[in-house]
């Protein structure tokens, strides 16, 4: 099936809706991951921050971005997450308001570990001397 050309909608990026609603969504799973009434006991005791949430045009589909504290035991707690996504879209579902829930995608959020690599880049000694000839 060929790709569609992106319009100009595309590549303007999200809307303001899109946002609000993404936020919106990642604020009430914070909510549920700090209360811990999930069945699920790797996600009971996990500390888990929501990072960023991505809603489709369609507001049908979200991408949420999680971090294990410390980082630690990341494919395990993913794996717990993805586990309980009907159960996270069911209560979104509940208080969000939203015509329809939307189905929640669980990734790990990598932005730390790109912008640790950018900064480890910048402390470079061959970088940093370009950077003070500035």
């Amino acid at each position: 099936m060929p790709r569609r050309r992106p319009s100009e909608r595309d590549k303007k990026g999200p809307s303001q809706r899109q946002l609000r609603v993404g936020e919106e969504v990642r604020h009430l799973l914070a909510e549920l991951l700090e209360r811990g009434e999930m069945r699920d006991p790797d996600l009971r005791e996990a500390s888990i921050t929501v990072t960023a949430v991505d809603v489709s045009p369609d507001l049908r589909n979200a991408t949420a971005f999680v971090m294990p504290l410390g980082g630690q035991d990341e494919q395990r707690l993913l794996a717990a997450m993805r586990r309980a996504a009907p159960w996270f879209r069911a209560r979104v579902g509940e208080k969000a308001g939203l015509r329809h829930a939307p189905e929640i995608r669980f990734e790990i959020d990598r932005t730390f570990d790109e912008a640790d690599r950018i900064g480890a880049l910048l402390r470079r000694p061959d970088v940093a001397r370009d950077l003070d000839d500035e």
